[in-house]
């Protein structure tokens, strides 16, 4: 297997992560005699202060060559007097439009060993598996028009979204879920938003291709209370844009940090991976970051671009096995907790390579 994979580690604790992340594809393209290439392209921050601008054309001109783009997190505090168009988090959004991936997908599971770590009882976590399909190129993100009018004061923002771009993310939606437990909630707002009306008709005219997937509608405010007190319920969760970026970020009270939780962006020329963590600049560079969101990122690189399901597998499972053997980053620590040995990035990058490297040999 070929595989050419861009690098964009951007800012705070992105190199930290997406270093970790790195050398655990490595070793798998190297147990399994996988050719992987690896190139490194600067966005968000470091390129403003680098390149003048949050996206390079030689960063988009990498990406558009490679077979998948790992980026590692964008955006810090001193960028925050930049007027919106020109801060690091364009980068991002520009970079997802060019590479065209609409459909962004976040796994989040309940980690038994980090059941402590949540504010809900473990009877209400546990067995929780849900994968959020979250659309990616509409929304409140690209509507236009736009506008922060600073002479009037006021701003705002559209929500818009075509049929073409509701369809086409539900089959993926509908196509995910015939893989899994044949169950489909869709979010929207349509009690009060015409552009969740259309979400809703779409999705239930979408549905009518898929009679072996269970459809539900949620409203997305109930959902938020819903996936807290009963998050077992759910298997695919398809949302528009903004509601998928809160309710996914809200999923982290499941795993047990927002470090946990990886994510694919899929459906586009160029398939891009992130962690759904920000860039953490108070911790960067310290050495306290959770790489274990990159790594299970780079899981979905071996499943989605490589086809590796296996090795995604291993990966996944030598997760599992370090939290397992007591083995924490100091996010996964909750205060008083005893019988844990915290590690620093980099040492739960090397734990989590050896333990993969056993269960390599093992398989």
């Amino acid at each position: 297997m070929k595989l050419k994979i861009l690098i964009t580690a951007g800012d705070g604790i992105g190199p930290e992560v997406t270093k970790e992340a790195v050398a655990v594809l490595k070793d798998v393209a190297a147990a399994g005699g996988h050719d992987f290439a690896f190139d490194e392209k600067r966005i968000g921050g470091v390129a403003i202060e680098q390149d003048g601008t949050p996206l390079p054309e030689e960063t988009l001109k990498a990406a558009l060559a490679s077979d998948a783009v790992l980026l590692g997190a964008v955006g810090a505090n001193k960028f925050n007097s930049l007027p919106p168009e020109k801060r690091p988090e364009v980068g991002l959004l520009n970079i997802r439009t060019e590479l065209g991936g609409f459909a962004n997908l976040r796994p989040a599971f309940a980690f038994k060993e980090l059941a402590i770590n949540s504010p809900l009882r473990p009877e209400i976590i546990e067995g929780a598996d849900i994968l959020f399909v979250r659309e990616l190129l509409g929304g409140l993100y690209f509507g236009k028009p736009r506008e922060w009018n600073r002479v009037t004061r006021e701003s705002w923002n559209t929500m818009r979204y075509s049929y073409d771009e509701v369809a086409r993310v539900a089959r993926v939606a509908f196509k995910l879920a015939q893989g899994r437990r044949k169950k489909l909630t869709s979010v929207d707002k349509a009690n009060v938003l015409e552009v969740s009306q259309l979400w809703r008709a779409t999705v239930d005219e979408i549905a009518v291709e898929f009679p072996d997937v269970t459809l539900e509608h949620q409203l997305v405010d109930s959902m938020a209370m819903h996936l807290m007190n009963q998050p077992r319920n759910y298997d695919v969760v398809l949302t528009e844009n903004l509601f998928g970026d809160i309710l996914s970020d809200e999923s982290a009270v499941i795993t047990g940090s927002l470090g946990m939780l990886p994510s694919a962006t899929i459906g586009g020329k160029v398939n891009l991976y992130e962690p759904v963590h920000g860039s953490a600049p108070d911790i960067a560079g310290k050495g306290l970051a959770n790489p274990l969101g990159a790594i299970l990122t780079g899981a979905l690189i071996l499943r989605y671009s490589a086809g590796l399901e296996a090795e995604a597998a291993t990966v996944e499972s030598a997760v599992r096995k370090v939290l397992e053997q007591g083995f924490r980053t100091p996010d996964l620590v909750r205060a008083n907790s005893q019988g844990f040995t915290v590690l620093s990035t980099t040492e739960m990058g090397a734990k989590v390579r050896e333990t993969m490297k056993t269960l390599l040999v093992g398989a």
